[in-house]
């Protein structure tokens, strides 16, 4: 008995509200060195759910993990989509240095169809990063992706509106993201295992976007639109 409180101590399961507990979880750096140090110099937990809260897509959340998914692509794993809100693309990911081949979108027309994809996604050994737009999930369906990533060892960023954050969850690490001044993301951590929540952190993604910090006069026209328009 002693042996396994031991073990759960140190794995961060249970929580010592006098002091914080270094974790033997394997993580992966943020890419970001001012948010990985407001997560105790750790990153995107491996094995585990990674929850980014938010009101709307396209304030920067997708530069938020473009770093971890160069470094998985590169190492030949996969990369699955599931249910993103739009068409990702292609030209940006290239250019960032994702590759292509390795990355995999997947839309299901239920939620029965989604948790089953999330957990065989998760369980793959060929997966390395799930990324996923689930909508609505009770805290059961949450815990069952939790098992399938600890199961797969795999990471997985859950991308949920921002009320989500009002109810408790079992993934290991939730971030409130909110936009920022000068194309930049506000991120306040909600929960993190073996520490106290509240750190906050403000990233500048200006440079991502081909605009500069201090200038938002430009326009990016895509290729969907009339540039000359």
């Amino acid at each position: 008995m002693s042996e396994l409180l031991n073990n759960l101590i140190h794995d961060a399961r249970i929580w010592q509200g006098h002091r914080q507990t270094p974790t033997r979880q394997t993580t992966e750096s943020t890419g970001y060195h001012e948010l990985d140090r407001q997560l105790g110099a750790t990153g995107w937990p491996v094995g585990a759910l990674s929850e980014c809260l938010l009101d709307g897509a396209g304030i920067g959340e997708l530069h938020l993990v473009l770093p971890l998914m160069k470094r998985v692509s590169a190492a030949g794993r996969t990369v699955f989509w599931v249910n993103p809100p739009y068409t990702p693309y292609v030209p940006a990911l290239s250019q960032a240095g994702v590759a292509l081949s390795q990355v995999v979108v997947i839309r299901t027309s239920s939620k029965s169809d989604t948790l089953w994809t999330l957990e065989n996604c998760l369980r793959s050994p060929v997966t390395g990063l799930v990324l996923t737009w689930p909508g609505h999930l009770a805290n059961r369906d949450t815990r069952r992706l939790q098992l399938a990533a600890e199961a797969g060892n795999t990471s997985c960023i859950v991308f949920r509106p921002r009320q989500a954050g009002q109810h408790s969850s079992p993934a290991a690490l939730r971030l409130d993201l909110t936009p920022a001044p000068r194309q930049g993301l506000q991120i306040r951590v909600l929960k993190r295992r073996g520490g106290w929540p509240g750190q906050s952190c403000q990233l500048a993604l200006g440079d991502r976007t081909g605009l500069a910090s201090t200038d938002t006069s430009r326009i990016i026209a895509g290729p969907w639109s009339d540039a000359s328009a």
